[in-house]
């Protein structure tokens, strides 16, 4: 699985639904045999109104965007940065889904890169913690966040929590990108839990 590529991702938004709302900003860490290989990270001008309480949440007003690129300028270089990578993030719907939605409203394109999600994961390998949020598998994992609610810092932190998953999934004979891939994908009742808890 190390062998692999992947790029790990975080987006902030205005809101939760991709058709309504819009993101303030990206940021993505490519990761290649256990090592940070290249990062992408920007603001991006929403053209509307950032709402208080999402200011509050994550600390990007409007002041701070209102020079950014928008973003039908940053896709294309993000697209490039993703290359044919696995794009991972915790909650990987929500990012995945924002980004195919924009990339297929402003650059007329599809987003074909297979996704993992790290909560899907902590689901499988994690069942008996009672919350699956990322604060929780940093605070599990004693991972460090400063920056909680930011592009950057959630999605270092997913790095790391993502870096954890894999090595207990090699112990537990995990050993290929499909194999992760089929795994993520298997329904929690089918999952051979004693197998990997001892982890």
């Amino acid at each position: 699985m190390s062998d692999s590529e992947y790029v790990v991702v975080d987006i902030e938004t205005t809101g939760l639904s991709k058709y309504i709302h819009k993101m303030t900003e990206i940021a993505a860490v490519k990761v290649k045999n256990n090592r940070v290989v290249g990062e992408f990270q920007t603001l991006i001008n929403p053209e509307t109104h950032i709402p208080s309480f999402i200011t509050r949440l994550t600390g990007i007003n409007d002041e701070m965007v209102k020079d950014a690129p928008r973003v039908h300028e940053i896709l294309p270089e993000f697209l490039d940065f993703l290359g044919d990578s696995t794009l991972v993030a915790h909650n990987a719907t929500f990012d995945y889904g924002f980004i195919a939605y924009n990339v297929n409203k402003y650059l007329d394109k599809e987003v074909r890169n297979q996704k993992l999600c790290t909560r899907k994961l902590a689901n499988r390998l994690l069942p008996d913690l009672p919350r699956k949020r990322l604060g929780d598998l940093c605070e599990m994992f004693e991972v460090q966040n400063d920056q909680a609610h930011r592009a950057m810092g959630d999605t270092k932190a997913t790095v790391k929590v993502f870096t954890k998953f894999l090595a207990m999934l090699e112990l537990a004979d995990v050993k290929t990108h499909d194999d992760l891939v089929n795994f993520e994908r298997m329904p929690v009742s089918k999952i051979r839990l004693n197998r990997i808890s001892k982890y």
